[in-house]
């Protein structure tokens, strides 16, 4: 069964092209190492919830929006095994600041219910 990482991240509005660039660096990567499919989303209808919501869960502050990705992979050995390599592969390594609050980004690994798209 397929297996997601799924990410929210708090990115200033006006790094948004930097945060593109850094994302369109880092998908071929994660491919290379065993991802079938890697998505970023950037907020453009994200509500304010009246007990929590996206922006309260990363801590957004103003000029800021919520970016939400996940990374698709067949399963979560061939995850584990993909991601260990990731984080050991030299081109992963940023060409300088990070355009995001590292410190505010939510992650984690999820396990698949249901999928319309799998076979």
């Amino acid at each position: 069964m397929r297996y997601m990482d799924g990410f929210l991240i708090p990115v200033p509005n006006g790094n948004k092209q930097a945060y593109i660039n850094m994302a369109v660096k880092a998908a071929p990567i994660f491919m290379e190492h065993g991802a079938i499919r890697v998505v970023e989303t950037w907020g453009d209808d994200v509500p304010v919830g009246k007990v929590n919501d996206f922006r309260t869960a990363v801590i957004a502050e103003e000029g800021e929006s919520v970016v939400f990705s996940w990374i698709e992979w067949p399963s979560k050995a061939v995850r584990d095994e993909g991601m260990a390599k990731v984080m050991k592969d030299e081109r992963m390594k940023p060409d300088g600041e990070m355009p995001f609050s590292g410190a505010r980004m939510i992650y984690g690994g999820f396990a698949t219910l249901v999928d319309t798209d799998e076979a």
